[in-house]
């Protein structure tokens, strides 16, 4: 059985849109979260501390694949509650952005800690406070520090958003796999794994130039 080539293009455009609107929106809303939830986790509360230290041990330490299942499917079987198919778009951003902010988390927290305790101690004798001194002097030189890690948790972030698959949404590799069967043909992979190649070349090219513009933090 032979391949249709403008249904190839069209099924695999259609994918690709959908993993660059799923990764725009986990990036939108996890790199922030998880500088909130880094905040939490080096809380001088117990309490606080405890339970954002507890999410980051979940998120970590489970799939996200079963994390998607969980979100999509709970609200049925735990709480008796009926889910559109639109929720499904819904659960999977929520998902998504949960699990990588537990790990954008730890990456700030890591830089964070990282900083000399002298450059607080400058600050507040030049008459900074708080949050002048970690908003203006402490996250600039933290974020040249975890760029890499970033990088990399941003590269795997494009790769895994193959796993929304199992809660029904129609992304790239979702559709190459369905253009595979019906087709008895390995093309359809190929143009996703090209796909996702360059997308990640495309990702990591952008984050090595950013890197060098904050290289005169060294």
């Amino acid at each position: 059985m032979g391949i249709n080539y403008e249904v190839l293009i069209s099924k695999l455009g259609s994918g690709m849109l959908a993993s660059c609107w799923l990764f725009g929106v986990t990036l939108l809303f996890s790199i922030p979260l998880g500088l909130v939830v880094a905040f939490g986790r080096m809380s001088k509360n117990p309490v606080i501390r405890l339970i954002t230290k507890g999410y980051i041990s979940i998120m970590r330490g489970t799939p996200l694949m079963l994390q998607l299942m969980l979100v999509y499917y709970g609200p049925y079987y735990i709480f008796n509650l009926n889910i559109s198919h639109s929720y499904r778009y819904m659960a999977v951003c929520i998902g998504f952005v949960l699990n990588y902010a537990a790990y954008f988390a730890e990456i700030y927290r890591s830089g964070i800690e990282s900083m000399p305790v002298g450059q607080y101690e400058a600050a507040k004798l030049l008459g900074y406070g708080k949050g002048q001194t970690f908003f203006f002097i402490i996250l600039p030189q933290v974020f040249k520090r975890i760029l890499p890690s970033i990088t990399n948790e941003v590269i795997t972030l494009v790769k895994d958003t193959s796993l929304s698959f199992v809660i029904g949404i129609p992304e790239m590799f979702t559709n190459a796999k369905a253009l595979a069967a019906s087709s008895a043909s390995v093309i359809p992979y190929l143009g996703a794994g090209l796909f996702y190649y360059i997308f990640n070349f495309v990702v990591a090219f952008v984050m090595e130039k950013l890197e060098k513009k904050l290289s005169y933090y060294r």
